[in-house]
């Protein structure tokens, strides 16, 4: 399917008029032809029957009247077949047998606002002077199809990442129609096929990866182990979610401008004993990172006594000072100083 955009079409409001003077001039030939008529004047009968079906079907013209504001497009039928696309905002006039098609107009995800439902000031004067009631307008206005950057935000989803363990994780797509043809035409809902895309992807994507950076992982897909995971390389992860989602909803004329993951956690039923395992490995780093900083002070100490023969000390003398200053540099508790007024030795 094609889309065909109909920009000749930009002529509602001399329409409006031509139709508004049409109704006036049969409004004034029924009350001259009915004049006539009284003075047995039966030659003006035709114009009077003529003035009649003008005022009784001249509103039909006013329903291919069509007001469109940025970021709006209207997509347009004649018995089936598609005509056409209204896209750029102006007061159009078209065929008045023509229908407008949204099969997503009533369809709400957990996104950001559709078009206006109808109750501008603009619409309403028209509505008014169509004649028509509050539902039809609404029902006339759902049919457009907003072109304006959309956020869909779908519910949290438990998934197993590429070691098993079971996360949480949400994101946050922004989108736009591009093709209202393809849009319309190509999928039955535009937006639920969003939505379930959306779902497929983030399964997909998710089960390449570890929540935490673990050996022995390819996420790439070229046999060779790296440290991509899903809490550090958020980015890769997104721009890989993104891509998956824009190859599937292509043919649906929809363009995924960004992809963000707005939620990441482990589920609830491990996120405690997760929550130990983290807390274990950090005290173990802290730990080699105090062990490894106790060790070069020993060393710096020992090497400045050594160089300014401040004081001589034995291997077994040496031995115990280490012990000393590593326990007093590693131990989690201020140390309590002992003083030793004698002898060295």
């Amino acid at each position: 399917m094609t889309e065909k955009i109909l920009n000749n079409k930009k002529n509602g409001m001399s329409m409006l008029l031509l139709f508004v003077l049409l109704y006036l001039a049969a409004l004034a030939l029924v009350i001259f032809s009915g004049i006539r008529l009284d003075n047995g004047r039966m030659g003006f009968l035709p114009l009077m029957i003529l003035g009649i079906l003008w005022l009784t079907a001249g509103w039909i013209p006013f329903l291919g009247l069509k007001v469109l504001k940025p970021q709006e497009a209207l997509v347009l039928t004649l018995f089936g077949k598609y005509i056409g696309t209204l896209k750029e905002e102006g007061f159009y006039f078209v065929n008045p047998f023509c229908t407008a098609v949204n099969p997503a107009a009533k369809t709400k995800l957990n996104q950001s606002g559709d078009v206006d439902g109808g109750n501008s000031a603009g619409n309403a004067l028209l509505n008014a002077a169509l004649g028509k009631n509050a539902e039809a307008a609404a029902e006339m206005t759902s049919k457009k199809i907003s072109l304006k950057d959309m956020t869909l935000s779908n519910s949290r989803q438990k998934i197993n990442d590429c070691l098993g363990n079971p996360i949480e994780i949400g994101i946050a797509v922004i989108w736009r129609v591009t093709d209202t043809a393809k849009a319309v035409f190509n999928v039955d809902n535009f937006k639920e096929y969003l939505s379930l895309q959306c779902d497929s992807a983030v399964r997909n994507i998710v089960r390449i990866y570890p929540y935490d950076v673990a050996p022995g992982v390819d996420t790439t897909g070229d046999g060779v182990a790296d440290e991509g995971s899903l809490r550090g390389s958020s980015e890769l992860v997104a721009q890989r979610i993104r891509d998956e989602i824009q190859q599937k909803v292509e043919k649906a004329g929809i363009e995924i401008v960004e992809a963000r993951i707005t939620y990441l956690a482990y589920a609830p039923e491990i996120a405690a004993v997760m929550l130990q395992r983290q807390q274990a490995s950090a005290i173990i780093d802290a730990r080699k990172m105090i062990v490894d900083g106790a060790v070069g002070m020993v060393e710096m100490a020992l090497e400045r006594l050594s160089e300014n023969h401040t004081v001589e000390l034995d291997e077994e003398r040496k031995a115990a000072m280490v012990s000393n200053l590593l326990v007093v540099l590693c131990g989690n508790r201020d140390a309590q100083p002992v003083v030793n007024s004698g002898s060295l030795y």
